[in-house]
């Protein structure tokens, strides 16, 4: 499993309301401020989960008619993963990626399908050569990792 960058010497911050006292949370030194925030990854996300509307094979995995609640954790997830709010686990708990991958076949092209509807949604949001390579080589370490099954024979 991949890690979640955390900020060195100090935890993520909570996105609970903050309690009497606290301080504001700050992500400026994130890559997640970095790229933009919210609305950049917000962007990322929906356009890529219109490729997975599109895209047959892709769309079968999900058994929610409404992908609404999948593009809002992948959303959390997302964030999280990039020093942004911690809003995944506080809802969900650990990601554990594979774990919540198993139960769908994903194969090599299943995988390439999702990088191509992913390659979308990062280029819609036009990021900087650095943080466009650092993403894209997570997202496929990512989807490299999750390939659970072999191609199915062609006949």
């Amino acid at each position: 499993m991949l890690p979640i960058p955390t900020k060195v010497g100090r935890p993520l911050p909570s996105t609970s309301s903050p309690a009497a006292g606290d301080e504001p949370v700050d992500y400026s030194d994130t890559f997640y401020s970095q790229i933009g925030g919210h609305e950049t990854f917000k962007k990322l996300i929906h356009v890529f989960y219109q490729g997975i509307a599109a895209d047959p094979l892709l769309r079968a995995m999900y058994v929610e008619e409404d992908l609404g609640p999948a593009e809002h954790r992948m959303l959390m997830f997302m964030e999280q993963y990039w020093g942004g709010p911690r809003t995944y686990l506080e809802e969900r708990g650990h990601p554990r990626l594979r774990m919540r991958h198993v139960p769908f076949p994903i194969t090599p092209e299943a995988r390439d399908r999702w990088l191509a509807a992913m390659r979308k949604g990062v280029d819609a949001v036009e990021l900087s050569p650095m943080h466009e390579a650092t993403l894209w080589d997570y997202l496929e370490r990512a989807a490299h990792s999750l390939v659970n099954a072999a191609s199915e024979p062609r006949g």
